[in-house]
């Protein structure tokens, strides 16, 4: 039946090889009840792995029924052991979330069989086994002797001629070794059975012949009780597995174990709903790009605005405001109008807003929450209902103190109190419109004029690149440099030199010119400049606080008029040419809109991020699921042992992958119904829902699919890139 010339095996570890076993030449017949025995590390368990195939050998040659087998691949192997191999495990490979019955029905239904056809086939095995009372019961709640049990039930309904048994009795008691000694020597009887052992006195009384190896070769053999009959060796049946098997199988293993069940539903809702969120803000900027346009220098595009220059490109002055408010069609003039297109934030503790500034004298409307302002600290926020802060924390907004932040290292902060909110018709706008008293705006001027301008440093001929800072410690006409400035003149002397700075920006160009009074050190900094840390302006240039005001607190070069009536815009436009001002509709400003360039680039960019998170996903999905299934890799290689291929395991998971995948996506639609319903409260997400067609719900499910499909493939290959026995006892 089986013979080995000459056979070796190796194992290969970075470099270092091991022998298995060495030179073993062995001839094993049907009906033989042998017992191979030998202290640990002598081989015998390794060759018990090559006889049944779960592992490879290097060297010699193995017959089965006189056919030589150097030659099987993986796939001839696992042929070989669903025809002719039934294996019985030391740690039992048991499904322990199956039942009694299930386990020995699993290997029938990977080898083909029908499950309607294999039931009383299943409960003969077990009621020989003594097992008929625990049939129901899931193997887990079993004792180990009753464990190992269901091992030969499950060995003896494969009906194959050979059954191999890994130390069968290692973990049990005495009477229950006994027990599991009888039950193999009865199937002993017209098959060959191959059984591991280290304690031979358990096995001795019924083996038929002995083997004892020792430093990976056999020393003896002894036969105890000659074979005469010669028994036909009859393969084991067996067919592929079928698509109702793989689909019971699937199904069974994607509920059996709730943990992993609930693990695989979350880690796919959550691929799902970063899909979804992904997709849905950019079909949402889409829109507001298509409905508002979007323009790189100007924020605010009402139809309303327009932009005005005096056509000598001087500043505004108070007459020339007073001489268009004169015009018919003006509602009211924005005078600084960086304000409208520059971001500034309010801040108190962990609550920020940012937006833009607006005169107080240019509030229209009527207050939603709150009162009037009645002084210079205090103002009046325009913003969606539907922010965070005013629709759960108005009550730490509403007469509350907060800090208007500058964007400059210098900037002083100043503090107001937010005493009226109006609510921005347009919900989906979670900008805000800060509406501040005019002497406030005049402080904020300078911070507006410095985000638009460039400053430069001429000392020596030279520019030089160093930060200009405010100090009420220098005098005026002066400045106050680091010492080390003194290393660029030859004579080392630059006091009463002179250093220049200029000020541009697309309005005007301011040019100072200082005397550089003295210099300043670790030791005397604070002395001289008024600042605390030092290493943080060591090379700044300081200068007079008013000077340094002076150079961006300018009057304004462009402002903007809002017109009451838009459809006499052009009407208006005209009347103020004929003022000597240069007026546009801030809308002929190069807006982009609908099927423009910009559009096409958020379309471009909304495909390459998808791409991207979906690889992203995909490898983050396939860590963390291949970490869950690591608890299962025990399971899918006793699938493999038990006679599944790797097209079988394959689709067994792509089946649980599919019905976890499907389920998540599920419960991703019973939540979006439920925030469409109001049910669930999530502003941001109720936005989204109207920005996803069926035609992206079929998408995104589609790539759940395929992902889970890439998922399992992936897994199974990596089940299989090895022997049976190496994939078990390495992790996955």
């Amino acid at each position: 039946m089986l013979k080995l010339k000459s056979v070796s095996k190796f194992y290969y570890n970075k470099g270092i090889i091991a022998s298995g076993f060495t030179k073993i030449n062995l001839e094993l017949k049907m009906g033989e009840f042998i017992a191979i025995t030998g202290e640990s590390g002598s081989g015998k368990s390794t060759l018990l792995n090559v006889i049944s195939g779960l592992d490879s050998y290097e060297e010699g040659e193995m017959y089965i029924n006189d056919q030589e087998t150097s030659h099987y691949t993986e796939k001839d192997f696992e042929e070989y052991r669903r025809k002719y191999i039934a294996n019985i495990f030391q740690s039992f490979n048991l499904i322990n979330s199956y039942t009694v019955y299930q386990n020995v029905e699993l290997v029938l239904l990977l080898n083909g069989y029908k499950k309607r056809d294999v039931k009383n086939k299943i409960l003969d095995i077990i009621e020989q086994v003594g097992l008929t009372k625990f049939k129901h019961t899931k193997v887990s709640k079993l004792s180990g002797g009753q464990k190992q049990r269901v091992a030969i039930a499950r060995a003896m309904v494969k009906d194959t001629p050979i059954i191999v048994a890994d130390e069968p009795t290692g973990n049990l008691d005495t009477e229950s070794a006994k027990e599991v000694i009888e039950i193999l020597k009865k199937v002993a009887k017209n098959k060959l059975v191959v059984v591991v052992t280290h304690n031979i006195e358990q096995i001795e009384p019924y083996a038929t012949r002995i083997i004892k190896m020792h430093d990976g070769r056999i020393v003896e053999n002894t036969e105890i009780k000659p074979i005469k009959e010669e028994i036909t060796v009859e393969e084991s049946k067996y067919n592929k597995i079928t698509i109702a098997n793989k689909y019971r199988l699937g199904i069974r293993n994607t509920f059996n174990i709730v943990t992993k069940f609930l693990l695989l539903f979350a880690v796919f809702f959550f691929i799902t709903s970063a899909l979804f969120l992904e997709y849905a803000s950019f079909q949402l900027s889409e829109y507001e790009i298509e409905k508002n346009g979007y323009n790189m220098a100007f924020r605010d595009l009402s139809e309303n605005r327009i932009i005005i220059k005096k056509q000598d490109k001087t500043p505004f002055s108070q007459q020339d405001y007073q001489a268009i408010k004169k015009l018919t069609n003006i509602d009211y003039i924005v005078e600084d109008d960086l304000f409208l297109d520059a971001n500034i934030s309010v801040s108190k503790d962990d609550m920020s807003f940012y937006g833009n500034v607006q005169d107080l004298e240019n509030f229209r409307g009527n207050l939603d929450i709150g009162r009037m302002p009645e002084n210079d600290n205090e103002m009046i926020v325009k913003i969606s209902k539907q922010h965070y802060y005013i629709k759960s924390r108005i009550e730490e907004v509403l007469n509350k103190t907060f800090r208007i932040n500058g964007n400059n290292e210098v900037s002083k902060e100043q503090k107001i109190d937010i005493v009226g909110i109006q609510y921005n018709e347009e919900d989906n706008n979670y900008d805000a419109k800060f509406y501040l008293a005019s002497s406030v705006i005049e402080n904020l001027r300078s911070e507006i004029n410095k985000q638009y301008s460039d400053m430069k440093l001429l000392f020596d001929g030279k520019y030089i690149p160093n930060s200009v800072l405010p100090s009420e410690k220098v005098e005026k006409g002066t400045a106050i440099v680091y010492d080390d400035l003194r290393y660029q003149m030859t004579s080392g002397n630059i006091r009463n030199k002179t250093i220049q700075i200029e000020v541009n920006n697309i309005y005007y160009q301011e040019t100072l010119n200082l005397k550089i009074k003295n210099t300043y050190t670790k030791s005397n900094f604070k002395k001289m400049t008024g600042y605390e840390e030092y290493d943080n302006y060591r090379v700044a240039i300081f200068i007079n606080n008013e000077e340094y005001n002076a150079i961006y607190n300018k009057p304004s070069y462009q402002s903007s008029i809002f017109v009451e009536d838009s459809q006499t815009i052009e009407e208006t436009i005209q009347s103020l040419n004929e003022l000597g001002i240069k007026a546009k509709k801030v809308t002929d400003y190069k807006v982009t809109t609908n099927g423009e360039i910009f559009t096409k680039i958020i379309k471009i960019i909304k495909l390459i991020v998808t791409i991207v998170l979906i690889f992203v996903l995909f490898f983050i999905s396939y860590f963390i699921i291949r970490i869950i299934l690591k608890s299962r890799n025990i399971y899918y290689t006793t699938l493999r042992m038990l006679g599944a291929t790797y097209k079988s395991v394959r689709r067994i998971l792509d089946i649980e992958l599919f019905l976890n995948s499907t389920l998540a996506y599920a419960g991703i639609l019973v939540f979006i119904k439920l925030i469409d319903m109001g049910i669930v409260s999530f502003d941001y997400g109720a936005k989204l829902i109207g920005f996803l067609s069926i035609r992206e719900y079929i998408m995104m499910y589609v790539i759940l699919i395929v992902m889970a499909r890439l998922i399992s493939r992936r897994f199974s290959k990596k089940l299989f890139k090895n022997t049976a026995i190496n994939t078990y006892n390495e992790e996955v």
